[in-house]
């Protein structure tokens, strides 16, 4: 797929990415925090990261297309269909991005075009 191609985005998280990242963040943190760490997730302002960028700040790998959520993302893409922006938690004791919801979204961005911008809530 050519980088001239214009991803397209969501202007904001769909509501099922709330819980998705609340599930995810319950390994992670005790249940109070979780809550707190959604409501903050809800109420956040939009933000733009390069994919790059999140990757690095993650320290995560990049799953390849062999993985089918991404090759569905990689196909919404491609079709011109919206993709719900990222949900992201800074965890500064561990110097890392947490990618609260939306890895394989920002998987398929990545292998499209590790330069855009992705809009994502971070808090």
């Amino acid at each position: 797929m050519s980088k001239n191609n214009k991803i397209k985005w969501l202007d904001l998280p769909d509501e099922h990415d709330y819980p998705s990242a609340a599930s995810y963040l319950s390994l992670i943190y005790e249940p109070d925090a979780v809550t707190g760490i959604v409501q903050k997730l809800q109420q956040a302002s939009m933000q733009r990261f390069k994919a790059k960028d999140i990757f690095r700040a993650s320290r995560l790998s990049l799953l390849g297309i062999s993985n089918t959520e991404v090759e569905a993302d990689r196909k919404k893409i491609r079709h011109g269909i919206s993709l719900s922006p990222l949900l992201l938690v800074r965890d500064p004791s561990n110097g890392v991005v947490i990618i609260a919801d939306g890895y394989h979204r920002l998987c398929a961005v990545y292998k499209t075009d590790d330069n855009a911008e992705i809009p994502c809530k971070i808090v």
